[in-house]
């Protein structure tokens, strides 16, 4: 479908395609790597009370509160946090405001997380992919290589998704000494489930940037929160361009949520230990099955069994109301992403892949 009063960007642009939101029907979502618990009951309590009170006026616009909370917990100062609707606003942000350098372009890995290339077309960023080692981490002799007078900023996620697949905090220091002249953005959606942060780096690196999110560990997606983290003065820059975009992205009621899910830690650590937990169960159940595992640093799974197509066992798994991701990209079109869902979803998905299997009827 076309339209002639589109700008001509739009017929170019290739959406990015989120996990199945099934609208009919129950199902079990292993597809979106949703945590499976409920929020924080302290998280719970505090958007209750700020929906019964304020919601006629506007939020805080810059978020104070919330990054005074977050600066506390990573023991950095407000100035080095910002908050976006979701941590996908702040990498479109980061896009707009860190990545448009004319005569230069930007590097990401081959296979990560998709919306980088669907930024990057709609920011008009030119970029290059650069594919992963064949055991799907992350080989950094390009980007140590590669030229400031050509590349502007390296930006890959750290756990790597949907690889699941982690790089030490050791290897992304060697990235920023050997690159001080380009933004090295990292992105932590999922470094709670077995990662190393970096933030603590960005007092000693002025170009580096850490994204984070709600989503994932502190069970909190329906808010849509995420965080931008680096110096004062590349914060600044993310902070010029959300607003001349949109003042106030961030509601009182998420502002709330958030800052009570980073103070109660006790819950945040138990259901992150149990998805933890869950993920190496999983993991064990599925390989006595056959399957291939790659190495977990997150909420999730990437597997793929080499006597079966993987789309074939995407398609048996949804008649059993179990919904994972499948990709359809090379080289990973064998592969399944599969979320860490309470202990008896893995129960459940090991149930119905074991009937699946033996019943040859995929």
């Amino acid at each position: 479908m076309s339209n002639q009063f589109w700008s001509d960007i739009v017929g170019e642009l290739k959406p990015y395609v989120p996990g199945e939101q099934p609208k009919e029907g129950l199902f079990i979502k292993l597809n979106s790597n949703e945590s499976p618990y409920e929020p924080s009951p302290k998280a719970m309590q505090a958007m209750e009370k700020a929906i019964h009170g304020g919601l006629a006026l506007y939020p805080e616009a810059d978020a104070t509160p919330v990054r005074e909370a977050v600066a506390k917990y990573y023991n950095i100062t407000a100035d080095q946090v910002f908050v976006g609707n979701g941590s996908d606003e702040a990498l479109a942000h980061v896009f707009n405001g860190l990545f448009r350098h004319a005569g230069k372009h930007i590097l990401f890995p081959n296979i990560t997380y998709s919306f980088y290339p669907t930024y990057a077309k709609l920011y008009s960023v030119p970029y290059q992919e650069v594919p992963l080692a064949e055991d799907f981490s992350l080989d950094l002799t390009p980007y140590l290589n590669a030229s400031s007078d050509e590349v502007s900023a390296i930006i890959f996620a750290n756990p790597n998704a949907p690889t699941s697949v982690a790089l030490g905090l050791d290897k992304i220091e060697q990235l920023l000494q050997a690159q001080p002249n380009m933004v090295i953005v990292v992105d932590e959606a999922y470094v709670d489930f077995g990662g190393e942060t970096a933030i603590p780096l960005i007092k000693k690196y002025p170009n580096l940037v850490v994204i984070q999110t709600l989503s994932k560990s502190r069970s909190l997606a329906g808010i849509r929160v995420g965080f931008a983290f680096g110096q004062a003065s590349l914060m600044e820059a993310l902070v010029r361009v959300k607003n001349s975009f949109n003042s106030y992205p961030i509601d009182r009621v998420a502002q709330a949520g958030a800052i009570a899910a980073f103070e109660d830690e006790e819950y945040f650590q138990k259901t992150r230990k149990m998805i933890m937990d869950s993920r190496e169960y999983l993991m064990a159940e599925v390989k006595r099955l056959g399957f291939q595992v790659l190495p977990s640093s997150t909420n999730f799974i990437f597997m793929r069994h080499p006597q079966y197509d993987a789309a074939k066992i995407a398609a048996a798994l949804r008649e059993h109301r179990l919904l994972v991701r499948h990709f359809k990209q090379a080289p990973i079109e064998q592969y399944l992403r599969v979320t860490i869902g309470t202990q008896e979803n893995c129960e459940n998905l090991v149930n119905a892949l074991s009937e699946i299997l033996s019943k040859g009827i995929i």
